[in-house]
């Protein structure tokens, strides 16, 4: 049975969107970031996503090329061309497709309205709790206990 991402965004746990405007400076960002204990925030100009900051970029793009996080705005250093999901997109596709992008967290997205965050660590305990179910389905069917 494919289950859509969608189910899976419906049962997290924490499902708020956490974003900043492109004019904040990555120093804002990153204490944001800290303070939420979270990985990375959409970039939301007048609502619409333009762009995503990671930890992954404050290392590359700030931090390597010697920028100043207190002056340097998230615009210059986000990445631009953010990937999302479907909400009809299988918990599989999405965790091939993260896998293969090596991309930690993807919105998803439907008619330009943000349903939720998707990260690689939602889409992992979904597979793994699916598996332990199977598997306690399956002890259960062979050792008599398994109820219809």
């Amino acid at each position: 049975m494919k289950v859509s991402i969608s189910r899976l965004l419906a049962e997290k746990e924490f499902s708020e969107i956490f974003s900043i405007g492109p004019e904040a400076s990555v120093l804002d960002a990153v204490k944001e970031m800290n303070r939420l204990q979270v990985g990375c925030m959409l970039i939301l100009d007048g609502g619409k996503i333009v762009g995503i900051f990671t930890e992954r970029d404050v290392l590359r793009r700030v931090v390597v090329e010697g920028l100043a996080p207190a002056t340097t705005p998230v615009s210059e250093v986000m990445t631009r061309e953010v990937d999302t999901f479907p909400p009809d997109l299988s918990v599989d596709e999405a965790m091939a497709h993260m896998t293969a992008k090596r991309h930690r967290h993807i919105p998803v997205v439907e008619d330009d309205r943000i349903l939720g965050m998707v990260s690689i660590g939602d889409v992992t305990r979904w597979l793994s709790k699916t598996f332990e179910n199977e598997a306690q389905n399956l002890l259960n069917y062979f050792t008599g206990t398994y109820l219809e």
